[in-house]
């Protein structure tokens, strides 16, 4: 259940993530479109889609998603080291291990976005996949 307190702590936690990963963009209007594209990601709806993306932001056209995942210029290296650094702070723990993996979801259908045909892992195979990486 939201309670109003647990709303409140929620958009304070938002508002100092937005803060943390503003110095990666040059511009505000950048900074404006990612700080948007996160508040749909996290977004209770079903689908994230472009235009649903919108819709839950209160944008008029989807075409401010392309533009933060295409257009938008923003300094990657100083965005991975942030994350990695909050990613410590708030999960290192001196037992601790990592693993990445690379893996493959075969999709069926002409509607998944994305979807080349490259060689997938799980499938064994040449398949129609979206590849994906796994952090633990």
């Amino acid at each position: 259940m939201r309670t109003p307190r647990l709303v409140r702590a929620g958009a304070e936690e938002f508002g100092a993530l937005v803060e943390r990963i503003a110095p990666c963009f040059a511009r505000a209007e950048p900074r404006r479109r990612a700080a948007a594209y996160l508040r749909g990601r996290l977004a209770p709806i079903e689908r994230r889609n472009g235009g649903q993306l919108a819709d839950a932001v209160g944008d008029r056209t989807p075409d401010g998603v392309p533009d933060v995942l295409a257009r938008v210029r923003w300094d990657a290296d100083l965005g991975r080291d942030d994350l990695r650094a909050y990613a410590v702070a708030h999960l290192g723990d001196a037992e601790a291990g990592r693993v990445v993996d690379e893996t493959g979801v075969v999709k069926t259908g002409g509607t998944s976005v994305g979807v080349p045909r490259p060689s997938s892992g799980p499938a064994g195979r040449l398949e129609t996949c979206q590849i994906g990486v796994v952090l633990g």
